[in-house]
């Protein structure tokens, strides 16, 4: 008896030995799971900061010049390539029927002055004699004033016409609208151009390249953190090893529906044509940053088909909490979202994370 009793007893040992040993690797396991997860807490900051964009480089003024009346190309003073000043003359239309048409004006214009003035001074020697009583009936005097009035509106009519006649024949003459470079020619000698003739190509383009402009296509969360006094940064790849620095220019203050950004613009100077319309440039724009935003390692937030968010931890509770980025700055991250300042959010988080709220 006393020995099954001692069995007993040694059975009992055993197992609450083997019970003890089985809390503690559980607990080692719990200690384990905490460990391998680093948490931070969410402070808010102002951080600056900067966004890399692509950027073109355009002509400051660009203009395709077209005909105005139509004519024959008499002269081309300028090929492409060839550095013109505004006002300069480009090429010269010939059209017969035009200057016919202004020679015929200027003898209307004439003849109707003259009627003009022949009935001006019969009616002044009217009113004149109409001084000494019974002279002049007064609808004599009236006839001879209405028609001075007419023939003066008559003359003044075609002289208008004169005068469009003579602006029509100034269109013969292209000049330029500003200073710039020809980059484009597309007529010579001889050809028959006209604004009819819909479709056809400019007879030149001109560009202004001593002043361009770099456009870039900001993203809509950056638009409220650029404005008039922020600074580019840019390289251009046919300038290689060098950095050019501009502010921005001007913007446009309002987003595209179809790619949902701002047009920003830089001017650029460019006095020795070192810089080429049409060059893209590698665009580095400094960018204000959030004031309300909480800065978190881009590891943080965890990324699926359906949601960005990050993981806040409060004592055993797990909580998914959905986040909107916004800058990002070398690791880490702005994020927005239902967060509080001290939140505890896990810095290593995955999706295998389970919540346990």
């Amino acid at each position: 008896m006393k020995h099954i009793i001692k069995i007993s007893a040694i059975i009992l040992l055993a197992v609450y030995i083997q019970a003890c040993n089985g809390t503690k690797a559980e607990n080692t396991d719990a200690k384990q799971k905490t460990a391998d997860y680093q948490l931070i807490s969410l402070q808010i900051h102002e951080s600056s900061g900067s966004v890399k964009l692509p950027g073109v480089l355009q002509p400051f003024e660009f203009v395709q010049i077209f005909p105005k009346v139509s004519g024959f190309v008499k002269n081309v003073n300028v090929d492409r390539g060839s550095v013109v000043k505004q006002g300069q003359t480009l090429l010269v239309l010939e059209a017969p029927e035009i200057e016919q048409h202004v020679a015929a004006a200027k003898l209307k214009y004439s003849e109707t002055y003259a009627t003009y003035l022949t009935s001006k001074d019969k009616y002044n020697r009217l009113l004149e004699t109409s001084r000494t009583p019974g002279t002049i009936s007064s609808f004599d005097l009236q006839a001879a004033q209405s028609k001075m009035q007419g023939d003066s509106a008559t003359a003044q009519g075609e002289y208008a016409n004169y005068k469009a006649q003579q602006t029509m024949l100034s269109y013969l003459t292209v000049t330029a609208p500003f200073g710039g470079v020809i980059t484009e020619r597309n007529v010579h000698p001889g050809a028959l151009v006209g604004p009819e003739a819909h479709g056809n190509m400019p007879m030149l383009v001109l560009q202004q390249q001593s002043k361009l402009r770099m456009v870039i296509n900001l993203p809509e969360e950056y638009s409220a953190q650029v404005n008039d006094k922020s600074i580019v940064h840019f390289t251009v790849n046919a300038i290689p090893g060098k950095e050019f620095t501009g502010t921005v220019s001007r913007t446009s203050g309002s987003l595209n529906d179809k790619y949902r950004s701002e047009v920003v613009e830089v001017d650029i100077l460019n006095p020795d044509n070192s810089f080429k319309p049409g060059m893209y440039a590698e665009v580095i724009l400094s960018v204000s940053g959030n004031k309300d935003a909480f800065y978190v390692p881009k590891s943080a937030v965890v990324t699926t088909n359906e949601r960005k968010y990050v993981i806040v931890v409060n004592g055993s509770s797990k909580k998914w909490v959905d986040v909107t980025e916004g800058n990002s700055q070398n690791d880490s991250t702005e994020i927005f979202g239902n967060l509080h300042k001290e939140d505890k959010v896990i810095v290593n988080a995955d999706y295998q994370i389970q919540r346990t709220e």
